[in-house]
């Protein structure tokens, strides 16, 4: 639907827009200021400060929606919710220096499990040398988790800039932690890995440095799913990204659940979320940097084609990963 303010009627609902159609509202009454170099719509915004800019990213955590205390430790999910963030840092190109943490949790929750949350939080914070600098503490009626990253990038990489003859490429364990949720929701402990990856991601965090050092023209992390996140990168650069199925190794826990659920492993690297993963442009002429695997190429829209994510020249058939409000 059209999602222009002036096309929001009273009794239009989060549902009927869904999470970008709100999104692009909400840019539309913010405005903007000489302060702020990449505002909202990427995986952080940066801001201007005296010496450079500052990168900064904000997400929230829900149990329930984004983790279950009966699936994973508290220590677990301290790690998890500082990855998501720290994810979007390396997702610019930069590295992350602090986060600060709102979390409200119910008066009967035990004082050990939040300070085990806090140990997770530290610890993944020190894989990147980040710091714990602060936050907030209030009552809620089950844990709400809401953590701010800020970083710095020598060249900040965006979304919407990809071009036409681009290579496409991808780092990290994709398909992974996807796998991962499957086998927990049906009650699976095992395979271990893929269980683990869906509990705690785990980062690539030095790829998004060297890919910005590289020369990457465009790049996100892999919170939604491949096909969801590289559609962000399509619409905002105007071009349509071919992925080559060929191109991309499934890991042996990732085939191990889709066989026991009798699906496509590729489901789990296309639409599987939470891997915490990169995916990026690169220019055809680039080295890519070790870690990184090129999966397809970027191209012009055809005449009457809209910008778009292909699977091996073709739409992909069902839900291309995880969307809010639906």
């Amino acid at each position: 639907m059209d999602v222009s303010a002036g096309n929001v009627s009273a009794d239009t609902t989060v549902a009927d827009v869904g999470e970008f159609g709100l999104l692009a509202l909400i840019r539309e009454r913010l405005g903007s200021t000489s302060n702020l170099i990449i505002g909202p719509g990427d995986d952080a915004a940066e801001i201007a400060a005296p010496e450079g800019s500052l990168l900064v990213s904000t997400d929230l955590l829900l149990e329930g929606k984004h983790f279950r205390r009966d699936w994973s430790s508290a220590e677990d999910i301290g790690r998890k919710a500082a990855a998501s963030n720290l994810s979007d840092i390396n997702a610019m190109g930069g590295k992350a220096t602090a986060i600060t943490v709102g979390l409200g949790v119910p008066g009967d929750l035990a004082v050990a499990w939040v300070l085990q949350f806090a140990d997770g939080l530290a610890a993944e914070c020190a894989v990147v040398g980040a710091e714990v600098a602060g936050g907030d503490l209030t009552a809620a009626d089950s844990i709400v988790i809401g953590v701010t990253a800020v970083g710095s990038a020598t060249r900040p990489v965006r979304r919407d800039t990809a071009a036409a003859g681009d290579i496409v490429a991808v780092a990290g364990e994709l398909g992974l932690a996807g796998a991962g949720f499957a086998a927990l929701s049906r009650g699976f402990r095992s395979p271990r890995a893929a269980v683990d990856a869906c509990r705690v991601p785990k980062p690539p965090y030095a790829a998004g440095p060297e890919a910005s050092l590289a020369g990457a023209t465009a790049m996100v992390d892999l919170s939604d799913g491949l096909l969801a996140d590289l559609g962000h990168v399509a619409r905002g650069s105007g071009v349509v990204l071919d992925l080559d199925t060929a191109s991309f190794t499934v890991l042996e826990p990732v085939a191990t659940v889709a066989e026991a659920l009798g699906v496509d492993p590729l489901r789990f690297i296309l639409t599987g979320g939470e891997s915490y993963g990169l995916a990026a442009t690169f220019s055809a002429r680039s080295e890519l940097p070790d870690g990184w695997t090129k999966v397809g190429v970027a191209r012009h829209p055809e005449l009457g084609e809209e910008p778009a994510v292909l699977v091996d020249g073709a739409p992909y058939e069902g839900p291309a990963g995880h969307q809010h409000f639906r």
